[in-house]
């Protein structure tokens, strides 16, 4: 029998979203990401975002310690880093290049970029085993490339003419 948290993760696999990276930079100075498709644009004036992130996570540990998280919205190619930053591995970051970037010094990816926005931290709630962190933009630049999508347990693409491209 399927449970209530079995039914509710294909309910949600079936809402195709944009991938990306939520980086941070921990207080002994080490980066800290993962990758999250639960990224919300909550309002444009001020710009503000929302990303949920597991409450075990040193990610978020870094997000509150530092006060800011970086927003990493992946490009169509970018289907490795995705792969890289859900994955366990424990130095994700040896294996790719990145740069320290805005006020806050946070971990930019250097190949994958679709988009970047760099956030201070506003708010975080507790819900369940995540956390709902709020965040003021305080600076952001995109790309045209295609970004990255996830949607049925696959990523896809979705090109600037409007046609979606399966397994990225």
């Amino acid at each position: 029998m399927r449970t209530l948290v079995d039914v509710c993760r294909t309910f949600m696999s079936s809402y195709p979203t944009g991938v990306a990276v939520v980086t941070a930079m921990s207080p002994d100075g080490e980066p800290c990401g993962l990758t999250c498709s639960s990224l919300i644009s909550v309002t444009f004036a001020p710009p503000t975002l929302l990303v949920s992130i597991n409450v075990h996570s040193r990610t978020l540990a870094a997000t509150v310690g530092s006060g800011g998280f970086g927003v990493n919205l992946l490009h169509a190619r970018a289907r490795a880093a995705a792969e890289l930053f859900s994955s366990l591995t424990a130095d994700r970051f040896s294996a790719i290049r990145w740069s320290p970037a805005g006020r806050l010094r946070l971990p930019r990816l250097e190949d994958d970029l679709h988009g970047w926005a760099e956030c201070t931290v506003q708010e975080v709630w507790t819900v369940g085993d995540h956390a709902l962190v709020l965040g003021r933009v305080a600076d952001i630049a995109s790309d045209p490339e295609s970004p990255l999508m996830y949607g049925f347990r696959e990523y896809a693409t979705w090109a600037r003419d409007g046609e979606r491209t399966l397994r990225a």
